[in-house]
């Protein structure tokens, strides 16, 4: 279980501000010391134009790989829904959980965000505990679910509020 102190939850709504913040933390840590290791994901829009058509995840390093939209290819109709966006869980996987693999240089890991269309992923989970038992400090968002709806697993966001404190 992760050190009282050593991780840092950003919740809200959607549109508060959660990643905007989280963005700037990491890009203020980055240019006062360059040296530091941090690991981890953030997720971004994809637009057309002024429409929202999708999510992508990116690594701190800058590689993208797509995590959700909503134009449809033959594949996606396998894929989970979360609204109007078929989430690409393999995509997601390929990109974020090694950026997840504890590691002992690290000093800081960024988790952007931990929400439902990430929690379809099976092994994305037992990737963020284990980065909450490494005791390496933890920056990460935690949707507040819209209009009463809940996160897959029901009562994650107590869950893992009850494992980090």
């Amino acid at each position: 279980m992760a050190v009282p102190g050593k991780c840092l939850l950003v919740t809200g709504p959607p549109g508060v501000g959660k990643s905007t913040l989280i963005m700037r933390v990491f890009e203020t840590l980055r240019a006062s010391n360059p040296n530091l290791k941090i690991q981890g994901f953030y997720t971004s829009e994809v637009r057309r134009g002024s429409e929202r058509v999708g999510f992508q995840v990116v690594t701190l390093d800058g590689r993208t790989a797509p995590l959700a939209s909503t134009i449809s290819s033959p594949e996606s109709f396998r894929w989970p829904n979360v609204g109007k966006y078929k989430v690409n869980v393999a995509s997601f996987e390929s990109l974020a959980l090694p950026e997840l693999q504890v590691k002992e240089d690290t000093d800081l890991f960024i988790i952007d965000e931990v929400g439902k269309m990430e929690l379809y992923s099976s092994s994305f989970f037992p990737a963020v505990l284990k980065v909450l038992e490494s005791n390496i400090p933890l920056l990460a968002s935690i949707p507040i679910p819209k209009f009463g709806r809940d996160i897959p697993g029901g009562t994650f966001s107590s869950f893992f509020l009850t494992m980090v404190f």
